[in-house]
């Protein structure tokens, strides 16, 4: 049995006046399909432009990686490409060029996504190598070592030469130790190197089916048609023989501790200073998306002027927000020359503490909305935008007001609310985790200032001690 809702719900552009910037945008009609082993397609006809976009969820992703594997569901994900149905890596590969489309998958957090992107009349093609995809994907021994050892030389790599790229990875792993939030989404030297071929088929076995499947697809296609096909090609599929994790909020530090990456010879550290901070639901995320651009969100904001512009220490910085399920982490993110990476720390923290006890006047806090609703709409106008949209919305669990309020959210905020937030969200300067990755000789003594050390080695495989 097949159950079937419609969503009907109006599409409307952001303009340029005040009146419109509240107002927003919302999402357009979309009809739902639920099959009655648990997997759900969302349908929504745009029929502006000959394009279809389609975006597939599997719920699950990096927290749900076997202890001591991180990176296997990215693995797979990379491994669906490398063929599937009749079809090797090569002619996958081909047959997507041929029509000039466009097809990937790729892990986050907590979930697997599959981005699709075709010609309209290229339609059927798509959902044959989305079908062949999740129900025939090839995971032969060959591409799985392929990719595998590709993965460990691009980790080795970023080590090397830009270490910008892990500084992130480091950081949630410290925070995060021992809860699933810290998993390194791409893996470690370490883990990816423990992956068996035979591993990776049980991962999909016991994580990939039906009950945790999203699809969504828009555009210039004829709604009953696609959803009888993808409903056929769908119904009996299996379902996933693992239960997915159940993952508890995490628990915000408490005082100060700081890990040491040792990369000899480096001329720049590069720092990585956060806490828990808040999960994707979070009802202010209006004020907070102020209050970080603000921060650290754009190249005009408070960090990267008192940083970059004023005291010439770094050439980026950034403050990032990681919002999963439960509380992700808050963390301000730049480098520096190794001489002056107390400095450029020490002034990073001066300027959370001027955040926190300052806030921002309300002619930033208008350039802050301007610049974040001028934004919005365009992020939601294409077909694979929105199929993504749509396919975001049901996996984590959220309704269409998530969108269709936020403009006006966003435009309503008050400084007093953003300033609430700020404390709420933004930690103290005496709670937070600091990571440090450069020339452990040369700044050891001067870093133990902001708490007990841990110390590893950038050629530690992994990215805890």
């Amino acid at each position: 049995m097949i159950r079937m809702c419609c969503r009907v719900l109006a599409f409307v552009g952001i303009l340029a006046s005040g009146a419109s910037l509240a107002q927003g945008v919302t999402l357009p009609d979309a009809r739902q399909v639920e099959l009655d082993n648990g997997a759900v397609i969302i349908l929504h006809e745009k029929r502006d432009v000959p394009l279809v976009g389609a975006e597939v969820t599997l719920r699950g992703g990096a927290v749900s990686d076997p202890e001591g594997r991180a990176g296997l569901a990215s693995l797979l994900a990379g491994l669906l490409e490398k063929g599937a149905g009749d079809r090797d890596a090569a002619s996958f590969a081909e047959a997507i060029a041929a029509v000039g489309g466009s097809l990937s998958a790729a892990a986050e957090l907590e979930a697997i996504t599959i981005s699709a992107d075709f010609m309209a009349r290229d339609a059927d093609l798509m959902v044959e190598l989305l079908v062949d995809m999740l129900q025939r994907p090839s995971l032969s021994a060959k591409e799985v070592t392929k990719l595998r050892d590709r993965r460990i030389d691009l980790i080795r790599a970023a080590k090397d030469n830009d270490p910008r790229r892990l500084i992130s990875t480091y950081g949630n792993a410290f925070l995060f130790d021992g809860h699933p939030y810290g998993t390194p989404v791409n893996g470690s030297e370490t883990s990816l190197g423990k992956i068996s071929h035979r591993e990776v088929q049980a991962y999909y076995d016991d994580y990939v089916g039906a009950d945790r499947l999203v699809i969504s697809v828009v555009g210039d296609f004829d709604a009953d048609a696609m959803a009888s096909k993808l409903s056929e090609a769908f119904a009996n599929w299996r379902a996933a023989k693992a239960p997915l994790p159940e993952i508890e909020s995490p628990a915000p530090q408490s005082g100060r501790r700081v890990l040491l990456v040792d990369k000899p010879g480096a001329t720049q550290s590069y720092f990585w200073i956060g806490n828990v901070g808040v999960g994707r639901d979070y009802e202010q995320r209006a004020e907070l998306d102020i209050a970080n651009t603000l921060f650290g969100g754009r190249f005009t904001s408070l960090l990267v002027n008192e940083l970059r512009t004023k005291a010439g220490l770094t050439y980026g910085a950034s403050s990032s927000l990681r919002r999963p399920t439960k509380a992700g982490s808050v963390a301000i993110v730049s480098y520096t020359k190794t001489e002056s990476t107390i400095e450029a720390i020490d002034m990073s923290l001066e300027v959370l503490a001027k955040l926190r006890n300052e806030g921002f006047a309300e002619e930033l806090i208008t350039s802050a909305k301007n610049y974040i609703l001028g934004l919005y709409a365009p992020r939601l106008e294409t077909s694979a935008q929105l199929a993504a949209q749509f396919a975001a919305l049901q996996t984590y669990g959220l309704d269409a007001s998530y969108v269709n309020d936020y403009g006006a959210a966003v435009a309503g905020a008050g400084s007093e609310s953003i300033q609430s937030v700020i404390m709420s969200v933004y930690p103290s300067p005496d709670d937070l985790v600091f990571v440090v990755l450069g020339d452990a000789e040369l700044i050891r003594d001067d870093v133990a200032k902001y708490g007990p050390i841990t110390e590893m080695a950038i050629t530690d495989p992994r990215f805890l001690p």
